[in-house]
């Protein structure tokens, strides 16, 4: 069996634009109710999305008049549904772009939307800021430390030219100081000499003998007949060590030279 049109009579289908219409109002109506529900405003989806607010709001009430083109605005409803949870480039697939066949029920009519807060966003700064700081606090430290190694590096080698210097000046206060002891013998006696902690003479020095020693530190010079021993420190003028017969100790400490 056939069935024949009238003449004249005419299939009547809605126009692209009534579709993206009446698709933009079902879909903004869910959006809406999602934002409403995690407690969000319209300005709060503009830091998320960075789409301008009227943009939004044009979506939420199906303005379609006050929306770029269609695959423009595809765009702006697929962030819109990704800031609150949702897929949105399967979501954004619903709005028709151009020729398609015109569904007679929405696919997303009586279908639960998963209701996902948008966490992943709010992790993602703390993680973005928190790699930032770390970055910005690991080149400052860095460059602290070169700034501080450079500081000590020459205070190091001051120190140490300074160290180095007053050794030299002890060395050479050493060197610059000595003593002198010059003896002679008016009677047959014995003496023992030690220059710098280490014996330099022991034993008995006939009459009208003359011996000299130098030391740097300290000389000693020990005798057991202390009238018979004249004895001149640093050249000078001779003198007797005591009383003739007598032990006799003297310690003589080295001063610098002039």
């Amino acid at each position: 069996m056939k069935w024949f049109r009238k003449k004249g009579e005419q299939l009547i289908k809605p126009s692209i634009k009534e579709h993206q219409a009446e698709k933009l109002e079902q879909l903004g109506s869910q959006l809406a109710s999602l934002r409403q529900e995690q407690g969000l405003t319209l300005d709060d989806l503009v830091v998320f999305t960075r789409i301008p607010r009227r943009l939004l709001q044009a979506i939420e009430e199906g303005n379609l008049n006050d929306l770029p083109e269609p695959i423009y605005t595809q765009g702006l409803i697929k962030q819109f549904a990704y800031a609150l949870g949702v897929r949105g480039g399967e979501f954004a697939s619903h709005f028709p772009i151009g020729s398609q066949s015109v569904g007679v029920q929405s696919p997303w009519k009586g279908q639960a939307i998963p209701q996902l807060r948008p966490v992943h966003l709010y992790l993602f700064y703390i993680g973005l800021i928190f790699c930032s700081v770390n970055g910005l606090s690991q080149l400052l430290n860095h460059g602290s430390l070169q700034a501080n190694d450079r500081q000590v590096q020459p205070k190091s080698v001051t120190k140490s030219s300074k160290q180095e210097i007053a050794n030299n000046r002890l060395v050479s206060k050493k060197e610059n100081q000595s003593v002198q002891i010059g003896v002679t013998l008016k009677a047959s006696s014995w003496i023992s000499v030690v220059t710098d902690g280490k014996i330099a003479f022991e034993g008995v020095l006939p009459q009208g003998s003359s011996r000299t020693w130098n030391a740097t530190d300290q000389l000693t010079v020990k005798t057991n007949n202390a009238g018979g021993v004249l004895v001149s420190v640093n050249q000078e003028a001779a003198k007797e060590m005591g009383e003739l017969g007598k032990p006799q100790e003297i310690k003589i400490a080295a001063v610098p030279n002039l």
